[in-house]
């Protein structure tokens, strides 16, 4: 598996599937969340409000992740999970972060996806700092790719929304080689 890192808008990538940084509602939000629901349509949110009607009436847990059709947007799939906020774990979610990651390329193994695009998962409002989740995502990521032969995934893109993440999450896979 190669792991690529991009800047700019996850919701223009040419990819099977792009990971959602979703709210456990599923029913959209700011930032990453918001522009993914504008850019798919409203197609999206009728899939989440189906999702939340049947499977996740209580919201999607954090470190969990479920897959749509992506509606408008280039990638086939949305695959959405839910970060950690940092406040509210003792080590502000390290595993459940590392499950958010996880849990996605199990979902996109699942559907026999190839290509699949992440936010920076918790960064932004849900406190996490790009300069610690990169590690985080980055290990998560190799490891799946260890752990999981033959799973079919030939490409992960980070695809980051500004230069401190983009270099954070460089940094990540560079020191991980």
């Amino acid at each position: 598996m190669r792991i690529e890192i991009a800047l700019g808008d996850i919701t223009v990538e040419q990819v099977d599937a792009v990971v959602n940084a979703a709210n456990s509602t599923l029913l959209g939000g700011g930032g990453v969340d918001g522009a993914i629901h504008a850019a798919a349509g409203p197609s999206l949110l009728d899939e989440c409000r189906a999702l939340r009607a049947d499977a996740y009436p209580d919201g999607l847990p954090a470190g969990q992740a479920v897959a749509t059709s992506a509606g408008r947007m280039a990638a086939s799939y949305v695959i959405h999970t839910v970060g950690p906020q940092h406040w509210q774990y003792p080590d502000g979610g390290v595993a459940q972060l590392r499950s958010c990651h996880v849990q996605s390329l199990r979902i996109a193994c699942s559907l026999g996806l190839a290509t699949v695009a992440f936010p920076a998962i918790s960064c932004g409002v849900y406190g996490w700092a790009a300069v610690d989740a990169a590690p985080v995502a980055v290990g998560a990521v190799r490891h799946f790719d260890a752990e999981s032969p033959g799973h079919g995934i030939e490409v992960v893109r980070f695809v980051l929304f500004n230069d401190q993440a983009h270099g954070a999450f460089s940094h990540a896979v560079s020191a991980a080689r």
